[in-house]
């Protein structure tokens, strides 16, 4: 598997020889911008996509677990009329999910913060601002974010929240040494609905109906009329399956709170 460690190392180990070689006008330059241009790209992905675990490892399934569980959570809440919503479906359906809670809508919400916790959900961190430079933020406004996020959640509710996704699902150096310093875990996913995108709602519940299985992570967003509407198609079709959604912490057999 990549990692930026290793390929950092790699790269630097060709790259002196080969700057060394043009130097001394045994070979041209473009090897030498080759690599440079693998480096950049692999660092690239490796920052946009979570499943790579390139930066840091993040937890996306257990697809050893015996039971017949998923996980569905949701992303970029509370929303003062979408969570009631999916609360409300959960509850019909006898669901559990995990909530990865925005600091700012927390602070203008933080009923519906209580009444996901109540209901026997879990919340998660997904960062104060989600910002959509988050992912060129120095550590200390990472850790600043993520540490906002925490107390907050702490004062309204007693629980110090474990539980961490990546704005966006990008990852770096920095956000890695936050989250080995603030010892949360970074939670991924194996099914993505894009459920925020142009796409249908027959197109989204497809998408990942077709993908998911025992011990998947699903994503979705539990900020737009759409993924209500996917929500309830998607518990049916669990139902069917005979497959239930717990909280993620359930599913991954680790702690939600310290």
């Amino acid at each position: 598997m990549l990692r930026r460690k290793r390929v950092n190392t790699t790269a630097v180990f060709l790259l002196l020889p080969l700057v060394a070689l043009c130097f001394m006008e045994h070979l041209p330059w473009w090897p030498v911008f080759a690599l440079l241009f693998l480096w950049f790209s692999l660092t690239v992905f490796g920052s946009f996509f979570i499943q790579w675990n390139y930066h840091l490892t993040s937890k996306h399934a257990n697809k050893n677990i015996e039971t017949n569980w998923v996980s569905i959570t949701f992303d970029d809440g509370p929303n003062p009329e979408f969570t009631p919503k999916a609360l409300e479906l959960l509850a019909k359906y006898n669901a559990k999910a995990t909530f990865f809670c925005v600091g700012q809508r927390i602070e203008k919400h933080p009923e519906i913060l209580k009444q996901i916790i109540s209901q026997g959900h879990t919340i998660g961190n997904h960062t104060y601002s989600h910002a959509n430079t988050f992912g060129f933020l120095s550590l200390d406004k990472v850790l600043n974010e993520l540490v906002q996020t925490k107390d907050l959640v702490h004062s309204l509710t007693g629980k110090k929240i474990k539980l961490y996704r990546p704005a966006f699902g990008v990852t770096n150096p920095q956000i890695a040494k936050a989250v080995d310093k603030l010892k949360v875990h970074s939670i991924g996913w194996s099914v993505r609905s894009l459920d925020t995108t142009s796409r249908s709602e027959e197109t989204v519940l497809k998408r990942i109906t077709n993908k998911v299985s025992k011990g998947d992570i699903i994503l979705l967003h539990d900020t737009n009329e759409k993924t209500i509407a996917v929500l309830e198609q998607l518990l049916l079709f669990l139902r069917k399956k005979n497959l239930s959604s717990v909280t993620v912490d359930r599913l991954l057999e680790i702690e939600a709170y310290a």
